[in-house]
């Protein structure tokens, strides 16, 4: 009997010989998702009639006002994403493309770009590889970052810029990796870094780059629940100002699996935040009436402690996953407020229907307070709902509408709200409706 339970547990792919509840400070998708069966690759085109509000490039109009237009237009959309695992390797990968033609505003003409990329290798029984990719182009962003059922990781965990406010080209990607060592059934330990960059077209907003440095250890007390602890260290720059941001951070981990879909994970802990700007200061009126300057410049630094918590409660079914989730970290900005502390909260669901049907709806919020080069505070209120039903076999009908409100009590011109819309046709090999997470 011994033998046989021998020969069942090598038999199984290595991959799986250690499942548990999702570790969030590791950036884990749910357990039940990354568990799921294969999903094959699947290409996927479609064109949409569309009509988006709010586009504003980093100018003014002749009024002096922010530049703020509407239009009608098409879009052309492809991709693929799919999963596979082999014995030692499981692959999961989730890409989209898309370009955009305005009517009557060509000068907003423009192509996104998004993927999410997880490679998992097993050299041994007890020491696991994982890369995560993330990287994109877009000019309008829509700030819902959702779980995506071909790729095993949270990319709310990864340097993904979400709250953007210009309708201007960014450019984005961050690579993490992770090496897990598993000593025993029950406790394992994790060393990983990353790297980051956001870049933007315009020169009146600032780029980031920065890297990451984190070592945790878990024990699972039980086969529903697991703790640990954290620590990370991160620096960050900026790109067309002189500034920087170091944070050290402690934080506890808890994961609890409370039946076989509806798991628990989350974090919480501090950050010591240590920030370094140049800003301007008014002179001494004695001093400004001989010179004649009435500002100066001098570094400001700080160093504050700021909460670190994150947390998600998840259900996964055999055709959809339904979350919650929210958190408090300190982030780059937007390019326009640069190191931010950020308070965010974020729903989805996402099904997959056998027959006809597809779903995904999506709401983000998102509060920052600006500790950076200025100070104030920003926010945005984010929604969006897509729908798709197959016609024949390979032909969908699909629509999409997405709202966002930004908000500021210390900025008026920052109050705006944007609206996106979309009806099209969409062309995808296979049985089930096209998919649209």
């Amino acid at each position: 009997m011994k033998r046989l339970v021998a020969v069942l547990g090598w038999a199984m792919p290595v991959l799986a010989q250690y499942a548990g509840p999702a570790i969030l400070s590791r950036g884990d998708a749910p357990s039940a998702m990354s568990a799921g069966a294969q999903i094959s690759f699947r290409p996927f085109v479609d064109v949409s009639g569309i009509y988006d509000t709010g586009l504003a490039g980093v100018s003014v109009n002749a009024q002096g006002a922010l530049a703020n237009s509407a239009s009608a237009g098409i879009e052309v959309a492809g991709g693929i994403s799919g999963s596979h695992s082999w014995r030692h390797t499981q692959i999961g990968l989730d890409y989209r493309g898309d370009i955009r033609h305005y009517d009557k505003t060509t000068y907003y003409d423009s192509t996104d770009q998004s993927m999410l990329l997880s490679i998992k290798h097993q050299f041994t029984r007890h020491i696991l590889l994982n890369l995560r990719e993330s990287a994109g182009i877009y000019s309008l962003g829509t700030g819902l970052l959702g779980l995506s059922p071909t790729v095993p990781f949270d990319p709310s965990q990864s340097f993904i810029p979400t709250t953007d406010f210009f309708d201007n080209r960014t450019i984005y990607g961050t690579s993490q990796v992770d090496l897990i060592i598993q000593k025993t059934a029950r406790l394992s330990f994790d060393l990983g870094g990353a790297g980051f960059l956001n870049r933007r077209r315009s020169a009146g907003l600032f780029g980031a780059t920065g890297a990451d440095a984190h070592g945790d250890v878990q024990y699972r007390l039980s086969r529903r629940i697991t703790i640990g602890g954290n620590y990370t260290y991160t620096h960050f720059n900026f790109t067309g100002i002189f500034g920087s941001t170091d944070l050290h951070g402690g934080i506890a981990t808890f994961a609890m699996q409370l039946t076989r879909r509806l798991e628990f994970t989350g974090y919480g802990g501090f950050m010591r935040v240590e920030t370094k700007f140049l800003q301007d200061v008014p002179v001494d009126p004695a001093v400004a009436a001989i010179i004649g300057i009435t500002e100066g410049t001098e570094v400001s630094y700080s160093v504050r402690y700021i909460p670190n918590l994150s947390a998600r409660l998840s259900e996964s079914f055999a055709r959809g996953v339904l979350y919650i989730a929210g958190g408090h970290t300190v982030t780059p900005g937007n390019g326009l407020f640069l190191t931010s502390s950020m308070t965010n909260i974020s729903a989805g669901y996402t099904y997959t229907g056998l027959r006809q049907w597809s779903f995904n709806a999506q709401a983000a919020y998102n509060n920052g307070e600006s500790i950076g080069n200025v100070v104030g505070n920003y926010k945005d209120i984010t929604g969006g709902m897509t729908v798709s039903r197959r016609i024949t076999r390979a032909v969908h009908a699909l629509g999409a509408f997405t709202v966002r409100k930004y908000e500021s009590g210390s900025f008026n011109l920052y109050n705006r709200t944007v609206y996106d819309a979309r009806v099209g046709i969409g062309f995808a090999p296979g049985d089930v409706p096209l998919r649209i997470w």
